[in-house]
C-alpha cells in the first residue's frame, strides 16, 4: 500500500491522528510519520482503518474491545496494561491471600480471583483473546537460585512447586488457543541452565503451540527511576507484523527518584501511616534504627574489603534506584533513602514503592506494611506493560476482525 493512501483512507474515516492513535493504540508521532509518508504503514494499522471506512467512515465502526485471563495475577499490575487498551477480564488467578486482598480491593469484577492455578481445569476458564501471566519466577531468578543452591533443592523445570506452572500457562493455550499472550518473567530466565530453560519455554510455544512468538529483555528505567530488567514475551496465533521498534522508551536516568518520594513540604497531603502532619512528613517508623544501620555498614566493610559488592543502597532524589525485591520487608537495604543532618537514612514507604512500580496514588493498600513490601517487589513496573500493550493491541484487534469466531466483551 502505497503511503498516501494511508493519509486518504484516515480523511475518509473522518478521525483525526489522536482518536486513530487512542483507537489504535500506536503513538500520534509514528502516525504522523504514515501519514506524511515518512515511513509505509503498519498493515494491521490500515486494516482496522479499512474496516472504519467499510463501515459507518467513523471512529464508532472500530471492532469491540477484546477479553483476556489474567493468571499469577498478583495485585494486578499487568492487568493495568491490558485494561488500557481497552481490554475486559474475564479470568483472575492468584493464589496468595494477600495478593488476592490488594487485588480485590482494586479491581471491582463481577468474577472472583480464582486460587491455585494447578488446580483449575480449562473448561472451567472462559475463553478468550488475549492470555496474559507473569508465571512465577523465583525458580530463575538469581536470588531464588542461589537460594535453592544452598538448600540442596532443584530449580527450573525440576522445581515441583514453581517451576512446571508455565506448562499450565501451556496447556490452557493449547486448550483455549487463544488469538495472544503476553508473559513476563526475570531476565535470568533467558540464561538459566545455560539457555536450556528458556529454549524448552520457546519451543513449547512455538513448535508445539504453533503461536509466532517475540521476546525482549525491557528495563523499567525507561518508564520509571528504577533499574528493573525483565523478559516479555509476546505471542500471536497467526503472523502479524509484531515489531519491539513500535515501543517508546525514553532515555534511561530521564526518571529521578524525586518524582516519587514524598516531598515532605506541605505539598502533598498526609496519608497515615505512611506520612503525617500538616508538612506530610514521613512517619519516623522508616527510619533505620542505630542498631541496623551499623550492622548494614559493617556488612558493606566486610564484603567491600573481601571484593565483593554486597551492600546497601544509599540514594537520594536525584539518583536511579536498585531493582526493589520482595524481600525488602526485612531491611531495606536495597534501597536507602538518604537524610541530611546526619541522620540515618529510611527505607521507602509502600506508597513510595507503589509510585517506583508504576501505581498511582488511587491504588488502594489494604495489606500491612510486610505485606506491602513483599506485593510491590513481586509486581511488575506497570508502565512497562502498558507500552506493551499498546503496541499488541492493534495486532489483537486486527485478528479479532479477522476472526469473527473468536469471543470478544460486549
Amino acid at each position: 500500500m502505497q503511503t498516501h493512501d494511508f493519509h486518504s483512507l484516515r480523511l475518509q474515516a473522518g478521525v483525526s491522528i489522536e482518536e486513530l492513535s487512542q483507537k489504535l493504540g500506536y503513538s500520534p508521532r509514528q502516525i504522523r510519520r504514515w501519514d506524511a509518508g515518512e515511513q509505509p504503514a503498519r498493515e494491521a494499522a490500515v486494516s482496522l482503518l479499512r474496516s472504519m471506512v467499510a463501515g459507518e467512515k467513523n471512529i464508532t465502526a472500530l471492532p469491540p474491545r477484546f477479553t483476556f485471563v489474567d493468571l499469577f495475577a498478583g495485585i494486578g499490575g499487568l492487568r493495568q496494561g491490558f485494561d488500557s487498551i481497552g481490554g475486559h477480564c474475564v479470568f483472575t488467578s492468584e493464589w496468595n491471600k494477600y495478593a488476592q486482598q490488594t487485588y480485590a480491593a482494586n479491581f471491582r469484577d463481577n468474577h472472583p480471583v480464582n486460587g491455585d492455578i494447578t488446580k483449575i481445569d480449562t473448561t472451567d476458564i472462559p475463553d478468550h483473546d488475549v492470555l496474559v501471566a507473569g508465571f512465577p519466577c523465583q525458580p530463575f531468578s538469581i536470588a531464588g537460585v542461589s537460594k535453592k543452591n544452598s538448600l540442596g533443592r532443584s530449580h527450573g523445570f525440576l522445581d515441583e512447586a514453581q517451576g512446571t506452572l508455565f506448562f499450565d500457562v501451556a496447556r490452557i493455550l493449547a486448550d483455549k488457543r487463544p488469538a495472544a499472550f503476553m508473559l513476563e518473567n526475570v531476565k535470568n530466565l533467558k540464561s538459566h541452565d545455560k539457555g536450556r530453560t528458556f529454549e524448552v519455554i520457546i519451543k513449547t510455544l512455538r513448535d508445539e503451540l504453533g503461536y509466532h512468538v517475540w521476546h525482549k529483555v525491557i528495563d523499567a528505567q525507561h518508564f520509571v527511576p528504577q533499574h528493573r530488567e525483565r523478559i516479555v514475551i509476546v505471542g500471536f496465533r497467526d503472523d502479524v507484523p509484531f515489531s519491539w521498534d513500535d515501543l517508546e522508551l525514553a532515555p534511561k536516568g530521564t526518571q529521578k527518584l524525586s518524582q516519587i518520594l514524598h516531598p515532605e513540604n506541605a505539598t502533598e497531603d498526609a496519608e497515615p501511616p505512611y506520612t503525617l502532619g500538616v508538612r506530610g512528613e514521613v512517619n519516623g517508623k522508616y527510619t533505620l534504627t542505630d542498631k541496623l544501620w551499623a550492622y548494614l555498614q559493617t556488612y558493606a566493610d566486610k564484603h567491600k574489603a573481601a571484593g565483593n559488592g554486597f551492600g546497601f543502597g544509599l540514594v537520594g532524589p536525584d539518583d536511579v534506584a536498585r531493582t526493589l525485591s520482595a524481600r525488602y520487608y526485612k531491611d531495606g537495604s536495597e534501597i536507602l533513602i538518604r537524610r541530611g543532618g546526619g541522620q540515618n537514612p529510611r527505607r521507602l514507604t509502600p506508597r513510595e514503592c507503589a509510585r517506583l512500580m508504576g501505581y498511582d496514588d488511587t491504588f488502594r493498600i489494604p495489606v500491612s506494611d510486610t505485606q506491602a513490601y513483599k506485593q510491590f517487589g513481586n509486581s511488575v513496573a506497570v508502565p512497562v506493560f502498558r507500552e506493551v500493550a499498546r503496541i499488541m493491541q492493534p495486532h489483537i484487534q486486527a485478528l479479532i476482525v479477522n476472526e469473527p469466531q473468536l469471543k470478544v466483551a460486549v
